[in-house]
């Protein structure tokens, strides 16, 4: 049994404890998951030790949300993905922004947890509301030193409605002894559309598992990510792309790079259900192995309820393009030098995409500056 206990869920004297221990007795009677499930395989599951870890609260700082945050978010428990978003639903320090009908925020609401104590579990949750209409972009940062131990289990729930335009991306520049585990919800109405987006950089064992739905005619949805581990790192990515409504669109762009003994996983479902005629849906996911050491696993997977729709799947893992070094080289540049730039014209594509706005040069650098750390002479 893990330490975190009911009793510290009333200890935290919250309006709605008891749905909060519902939560957390929904989570204490089932069984923790094994990499055996098939939403866990080839997952390092098995080695979590929970009951190492504390209660604990992240140092957080908002800008930009001053107009649009507000304190009565209401969470759907039936929705939580998992044990360990029920977990979350039990400790979950909410953050809800509301973007009223019509509203356009222009600049980025930027989002930045930071985990300071060590060897403690810690259960952000981030709800956006983008009403009819509404557009707003938000940035989530999860940072920590290299010193610190810890797991954190975020949770994001993005609602949009009909028109709506809501860009979210998450950062993850956490030291390589925390483990995260996150889930992300999203839920489309008619003619919405949003943009689901991750760099994944830090922690030790760090997953991310995405549900996107899109359930009014006309919906559309994108899903991009950036990943690249080294050492003894795993990135772990399941997604699903729902299409419930007729005349939805869903896209998905995941490009990652393993090195050293590094690994990445990425499983992802496109859903079709029986009402979703006209529906198109794409998946594409790249992987680059940059030692032998380093491994990549990508399984993509069709699920098709009715007819007159539009589905692809792509997956590539595999090293670097020799002839694309062998170029540069040919131009006296150093072999360390030419793959760095090989990798980062990879990710070039993803980085385009990202709502990233002035931020985007800080991010680059910082991708830069991790392959320049892990990227040695060949």
């Amino acid at each position: 049994m893990p330490s975190l206990t009911s009793d510290d869920v009333r200890s935290l004297q919250m309006a709605d404890a008891d749905e909060r221990l519902s939560a957390f007795d929904r989570f204490a009677a089932a069984p923790l998951p094994t990499p055996q499930q098939e939403i866990w395989r080839y997952s390092r599951i098995g080695e979590l030790q929970l009951d190492s870890y504390r209660y604990g609260t992240l140092s957080t700082t908002i800008t930009g949300a001053e107009s649009v945050l507000v304190d009565d978010a209401t969470i759907d428990a039936e929705s939580e993905l998992d044990l360990f978003a029920e977990l979350n639903r039990a400790f979950m320090a909410p953050i809800h922004i509301r973007v009223p009908r019509g509203n356009v925020l222009e600049q980025p609401i930027v989002i930045t947890h930071t985990l300071r104590a060590d060897g403690t579990a810690c259960f952000p949750r981030l709800v956006i509301d983008a009403e009819a209409d509404s557009e707003v972009t938000v940035i989530e940062l999860f940072v920590s030193d290299e010193s610190v131990t810890g797991i954190i289990m975020p949770v994001l729930q993005v609602r949009a409605q009909q028109a709506a335009r809501v860009k979210y991306l998450s950062v993850n520049e956490l030291g390589s002894k925390v483990w995260q585990i996150a889930n992300q919800q999203a839920v489309g109405d008619r003619d919405s559309n949003t943009l689901l987006s991750t760099v994944a950089l830090g922690g030790d064992y760090a997953r991310v598992r995405t549900h996107a739905r899109l359930v009014g005619q006309g919906g559309s949805t994108r899903q991009v990510a950036l990943y690249f581990a080294d050492g003894t790192q795993t990135h772990d990515f399941r997604t699903t792309q729902e299409h419930i409504a007729p005349k939805t669109t869903s896209d998905l762009l995941f490009k990652g790079a393993v090195n050293d003994q590094a690994r990445s996983v990425y499983t992802g479902l496109i859903k079709i259900g029986p009402n979703a005629r006209g529906a198109q849906a794409f998946q594409t996911n790249r992987n680059l192995t940059l030692s032998d050491g380093a491994w990549a696993e990508s399984v993509p997977n069709l699920e098709i309820e009715t007819n007159d729709v539009k589905c692809s799947h792509a997956s590539t893992v595999g090293p670097i393009d020799e002839e694309q070094r062998f170029y540069l080289e040919s131009r006296g540049i150093q072999p360390d030098i030419a793959e760095r730039l090989v990798v980062l014209g990879f990710f070039d594509e993803v980085l385009g995409q990202l709502p990233v706005g002035s931020h985007a040069p800080e991010l680059r650098e910082r991708i830069s500056a991790k392959l320049h750390q892990a990227v040695v002479p060949v």
